[in-house]
């Protein structure tokens, strides 16, 4: 296990180099939809991450947000975001990473999540722990939902159509306050080490979460979907908390839902 993630490391703070260089040029930036931005930086992120890995490790399948990954059926995939946070990095807003998790037959084994402008390195390997540039963290010690600060996500593309002002709304209503700060894999980190006392989001893909996630789990959090099923990868709907509060995130959860179903 500790090959697959010195491997990933590596390859992170390489697409992290990349991305850093990008950062502080202007940029070329093209539409995979009306409002999806991509840039150059992630496409040279991707082919670089995404070469080392089919040089390393040619049985392994890759599912890369730009599509240049092998995604066969193997026993190990690698989940790659090449830039996540592409609009933030468009913007010159400095909160985007290079997201790398391993998952063996579904489940994440390993992650990595670089943020090349704050030199921040996020790791975990399953059941040794989540470290913040090799110093152990931890979830944090908030009992209450009213006591915590929380995170979400908006999609970029049928905003109209998604239900998420409704629970920001709420939450907002219930929590010391709702931050969105436009990078899935960095919120689920946030969340690892005590930032956010819990993250929610709809329609993530496999790419946004298998690193976080591992890394929430490993840093004594819980991962499930908005109705408290186990979450898997790329599932409809992501909530991750420190645990404590996580039974009350899904009444809350529940009862928005409830309304929102109500309303049509």
């Amino acid at each position: 296990m500790k090959e697959f993630l010195n491997v990933a490391v590596d390859i992170a703070r390489e697409a992290g180099a990349i991305l850093r260089e990008g950062f502080e040029r202007p940029k070329t930036i093209t539409y995979k939809g009306e409002v999806d931005l991509v840039t150059e930086s992630d496409r040279r992120s991707e082919e670089l991450v995404v070469s080392r890995l089919k040089k390393l490790f040619p049985d392994h399948g890759i599912v890369a947000e730009e599509g240049s990954g092998a995604a066969a059926r193997t026993k190990y995939c690698w989940h790659v975001d090449p830039l996540d946070g592409t609009t933030n990095f468009a913007h010159g807003y400095p909160c985007f990473a290079v997201s790398i998790g391993l998952v063996e037959d579904g489940k994440p084994i390993v992650g990595v999540v670089f943020n090349p402008v704050a030199d921040e390195l996020f790791t975990a390997v399953r059941g040794e722990g989540a470290f913040l540039n090799k110093k152990r963290v931890r979830v944090s010690p908030v009992e209450k939902l009213a006591n915590s600060l929380v995170a979400t996500g908006f999609p970029t593309h049928l905003r109209k159509k998604s239900s998420n002002m409704e629970y920001y709304w709420q939450f907002t209503l219930r929590t010391h306050g709702v931050r969105r700060d436009g990078s899935a894999s960095l919120d689920l980190c946030s969340v690892a080490c005590g930032r956010f006392d819990a993250y929610w989001e709809f329609g993530l893909s496999s790419w946004d979460t298998a690193a976080g996630v591992l890394l929430v789990e490993e840093a004594g959090g819980t991962v499930s979907d908005l109705t408290g099923q186990p979450y898997r990868l790329g599932g409809p709907s992501l909530i991750s908390s420190n645990g404590r509060i996580h039974a009350e995130l899904q009444e809350v959860a529940a009862s928005i839902a409830a309304r929102v179903a109500k309303d049509g």
